[in-house]
């Protein structure tokens, strides 16, 4: 735990020197005007802040210093370098997204780069989620809109037995961001190898996304990706079903197990159907 905390504290001196540099661009055009780290914390995150935090913590100093929304979009195009902003104050989600990219993101004006000591060792990490009773599972990114891949996951093959060398048996996506037919053949190559697949909506932002899970441009996903997401699902409510009980749950050693995975599969199935039938109107 004591590096878990190193890491935590690693990424936090990083948004703190995004921050001075956010106050070093503000008071070049407005003296006297600064955002303070322990007031975005203590307003807007939970725990650790994050990027989404300092471009809340711009929109909301806007509309707090300056009376008008014109005087307040100017405030942030001028942090911009007088770059025009695609969107209003009465778009929250959307120029939050847009401070993030065009100041905080690579290339943009109060961008620090991660210090590679905040990154642990892959094995490391799926160590720390085994003995805190979870399952270590591999967030994919996939394509991007472009249709570029990472390097570490553009070859499935390559990616399939680097995971197998980390006892990563699990993946998760965000179907949202890519491509439907990259996305499907993508889940079926994993799932034919035995990975439990898991499929998220990335609400880590302030946009009011649906809880549906579609592909890019809003596509919607066919029976073959809905029953392996449905199937997931019911893999990690076995485990945690197992893990409450205090036995064993879902393990992955070496290569995946199908046969494993079905087991929980229909284990989760069972579960979730009960606590539906029996604990559905409980509020």
């Amino acid at each position: 735990m004591a590096e878990l905390s190193a890491v935590k504290e690693k990424t936090q001196e990083q948004l703190k020197k995004m921050l001075d540099k956010l106050n070093f661009l503000i008071n070049k055009s407005f003296p006297g005007i600064n955002l303070s780290f322990d007031e975005i914390k203590k307003r807007y995150a939970k725990e650790l802040v994050r990027e989404r935090h300092l471009a809340k913590a711009v929109r909301i100093l806007a509309l707090e210093k300056f009376p008008s929304p014109a005087e307040q979009i100017r405030f942030i195009e001028t942090l911009y370098g007088s770059k025009k902003s695609k969107y209003d104050m009465n778009m929250p989600a959307a120029l939050e997204n847009e401070i993030r990219s065009n100041l905080l993101k690579a290339g943009g004006e109060a961008f620090v780069p991660e210090d590679e000591e905040s990154f642990l060792e892959p094995e490391k990490i799926t160590g720390m989620v085994k003995n805190a009773g979870g399952i270590p599972c591999y967030p994919v990114l996939l394509d991007d809109a472009r249709g570029n891949f990472t390097e570490f996951e553009k070859d499935y093959d390559s990616l399939y037995h680097s995971l197998i060398r980390l006892n990563a048996g699990c993946i998760e996506l965000i179907p949202g961001r890519n491509d439907y037919d990259i996305l499907r053949d993508f889940v079926k190559f994993f799932y034919e190898k035995g990975f439990v697949i898991t499929f998220g909506t990335e609400h880590n932002t302030p946009e009011l996304e649906p809880l549906r899970v579609r592909a890019r441009g809003k596509r919607e996903l066919d029976n073959v990706l809905k029953e392996i997401s449905w199937k997931g699902a019911c893999v990690i409510a076995a485990h945690q079903y197992l893990r409450a009980k205090g036995e064993n749950g879902y393990s992955i050693t070496g290569e995946p197990q199908k046969e494993t995975r079905e087991k929980f599969e229909e284990l989760g199935s069972c579960v979730i159907e009960y606590f539906l039938k029996n604990y559905s109107n409980e509020t």
